[in-house]
């Protein structure tokens, strides 16, 4: 696999997230009853970072939680073996709350479909939105993000990698694929 294009740097990356945070403050007038869900496990860190943007924007801390979809996937068998399942850390109560997931990036919807399934066995939340960084498209189930990063339409044999400064050491979204 080459890499093809990158699609975002360190400055957008920041940039994008930033805007993320003042939608999600837009559309839910506020931080009142908000809390933030990443999936593990870049969806975490950008979950992070849209809670310290919006921490600087309006002065008040989002609750951030850590979600593992690992047992709940519909492809677990064709994965491993012996899938690592790592701990979901939500510490707090979601009953009545809206909850934001957040994600590195949205293509089929399953990953998205396995999070609805693993977080409403931790309560009944008031509602449930969904950020991505990036939407690469090709969409299996019917599944469509509240906030959008970037849309990036991409081919079947491509895959968009994003990188972290927290796992990868640089912030930056790429294409690779075959020539």
């Amino acid at each position: 696999m080459k890499e093809k294009a990158k699609i975002l740097d360190k400055d957008t990356v920041s940039r994008t997230i930033l805007r993320i945070a003042h939608e999600v403050l837009e559309k839910n007038k506020g931080t009142e009853n908000l809390c933030l869900l990443g999936i593990r496990s870049r969806g975490v860190y950008l979950a992070q970072r849209i809670a310290a943007c919006i921490k600087k924007i309006e002065d008040k801390e989002v609750p951030v939680g850590v979600l593992d979809i690992t047992l709940y996937r519909d492809d677990l068998t064709l994965i491993a073996n012996q899938p690592v399942v790592h701990k979901t850390e939500i510490n707090f109560d979601i009953t009545a709350k809206t909850i934001v997931l957040v994600d590195d990036v949205l293509y089929t919807g399953r990953t998205i479909r396995s999070a609805l399934d693993a977080l409403i066995d931790f309560g009944r939340p008031k509602s449930i939105q969904l950020a991505v960084l990036v939407d690469r498209g090709h969409r299996e189930l019917p599944i469509r993000a509240d906030f959008v990063g970037k849309n990036i339409p991409t081919a079947q044999n491509e895959t968009i990698e994003v990188r972290l400064e927290e796992v990868d050491g640089r912030d930056e979204v790429v294409i690779v694929g075959k020539d």
